[in-house]
């Protein structure tokens, strides 16, 4: 028979394994959508693509002598193209093109000419002057796969003359499908592995101090001597510890979902992108054209790596409750360092970075993570700031703390933007080039703040922004991290 301990902690872990069932199944019912959603777009270019070559074909009747000289040659090609992993070694794409009355005049399988297809959704959507895309099962493929078909229509002179309906077996992309949902499974049920292995962990550690408070009573029983206080403060400590390992279990719970969904969802767009340039990269292009698509993989390979590296660095970071060697940091010798390679770094765009600090400061805390902090706000206020700029980073004494402020001419925060510069994933596009960052630099800077038992703001420059130096009516942003102040021999 179980005591009621032993059936709390189940019932918990149970609920725990529901959750993480409800959310695993979730995930794993919203990937095959997803991947439907990527080739139904590449087929409405595919097939616009080939409306346009017909078109240009003839000003006057529907002319598919293009595809018919094409399409032969396409599907004879054969080839070895690596994705991830997946060979592919032939084109799959398929076309049919049908006159006004919805009659098949062109079919690259050559298996129905002269069929009246005007039934199909697709096809009488287009020839209506509509977009129209339809699903299908066709029993020429092993299994009966299914088959996407997307139409468009064709026009002459102004006139709907017929339409094409680009298709593409749904059994090469099955395999990319199963492919994500088993890494996507391997990551869930390692993630609650690692969650059920804490919450054991926890639960001895929950269930010890109450061991020892019952020891206390035993002795005290023995010995004949009660004393209250000393047993309110170490019943009040035992449920101190008990409340700290609840809390981490459950928020590392939190942050496993969370990452999860959220590294999912940043994902997608650099998938889709090498996806894309990997499809072109299969056909024969000018050298120039496949300089730029190969850039194109390399660049979001790159923004892939960048992510990940970044996010496992912040969940490093957020699961630390406390700095474990603090040391006392003068943040002069820091600052100028931070400037320096800042400086460096902004010389490409003639930028300017100055350092004002007017007296010195010594705070507690450790000096890799907080030159990370201010080299991130230094990077941010560098990619917005226009060319020629200048970026200021002044040291603000404070009564009992030292603000650091980084300030720029840049086009500053939009209003719908203010709220959220320190949401995971966040970001805006820069003013030169309008790419996005991460989004996790300045996630990174409020935790390394709130470590260090400070805060960090970021607001437009100007009236009420608190800035030292603002006259209130120039532009830009301006970051303030502040920090407490530590004596210079403080600790040593």
């Amino acid at each position: 028979m179980l005591s009621k301990r032993n059936r709390l902690y189940l019932a918990i872990l149970l609920a725990f394994l529901l959750g993480v069932a409800l959310l695993m199944w979730r995930l794993l019912a919203d990937i095959d959508p997803r991947y439907r959603e990527s080739a139904e777009e590449s087929l409405v270019e595919t097939a616009h693509l080939l409306a346009g070559l017909i078109e240009q074909q003839s000003p006057a009747v529907l002319d598919t002598t293009v595809l018919q000289g094409m399409f032969p040659r396409l599907q004879e090609r054969r080839f070895e193209a690596d994705i991830f992993g997946f060979v592919k070694s032939r084109v799959e794409l398929q076309a049919v093109v049908v006159d006004r009355q919805g009659k098949v005049v062109f079919d690259s399988t050559g298996r129905s000419l002269g069929v009246d297809f005007s039934q199909w959704r697709d096809v009488r959507l287009a020839l209506a002057g509509r977009y129209g895309a339809r699903t299908t099962l066709d029993p020429n493929y092993p299994h009966g796969a299914a088959v996407m078909h997307v139409a468009v229509p064709i026009r002459l002179q102004g006139e709907i003359v017929g339409a094409v309906a680009a298709g593409k077996p749904m059994q090469s992309l099955g395999q990319f499908v199963d492919a994500a949902r088993r890494k996507t499974l391997l990551v869930g049920l390692s993630s609650a592995l690692a969650v059920l292995l804490l919450a054991s962990i926890g639960a001895i550690w929950l269930l010890r101090p109450l061991s020892i408070l019952r020891g206390y009573v035993a002795h005290v029983r023995a010995e004949g001597r009660f004393s209250l206080p000393r047993t309110l403060r170490r019943a009040w400590s035992a449920l101190g510890l008990a409340y700290d390992e609840v809390r981490d279990t459950l928020a590392g719970r939190h942050h496993v979902a969370e990452h999860v969904q959220t590294l999912t969802h940043e994902l997608k767009s650099p998938l889709s992108a090498i996806r894309g340039a990997a499809e072109l990269l299969r056909e024969p292009m000018p050298a120039a054209d496949h300089a730029r698509f190969v850039a194109n993989i390399e660049r979001e390979a790159r923004r892939i790596q960048d992510l990940v590296d970044r996010l496992m660095e912040l969940v490093a970071l957020e699961s630390r409750l406390r700095l474990e060697q603090p040391v006392v940091v003068d943040l002069l010798p820091l600052l100028h360092e931070l400037v320096a390679s800042a400086s460096a770094a902004g010389a490409a765009r003639q930028l300017t970075v100055q350092l004002e600090a007017p007296v010195g400061a010594w705070v507690r805390g450790d000096p890799l993570l907080l030159g990370r902090a201010v080299g991130n706000l230094l990077d941010n206020a560098l990619d917005f700031s226009p060319p020629g700029g200048l970026v200021r980073v002044v040291v603000h004494p404070q009564r009992h703390g030292v603000d650091v402020c980084v300030l720029d001419q840049g086009p500053g925060i939009p209003a719908f933007a203010q709220d959220k510069v320190f949401e995971k994933f966040f970001s805006l596009p820069r003013p030169d080039t309008q790419r996005r960052s991460t989004g996790l630099g300045l996630a990174f800077v409020k935790e390394v703040a709130a470590l260090h038992h400070g805060r960090v703001r970021l607001r437009n420059a100007g009236p009420g922004s608190g800035a030292p130096g603002q006259s209130g009516t120039g532009t830009g942003a301006v970051a303030t991290l502040s920090l407490p102040l530590s004596g210079p021999t403080d600790g040593a």
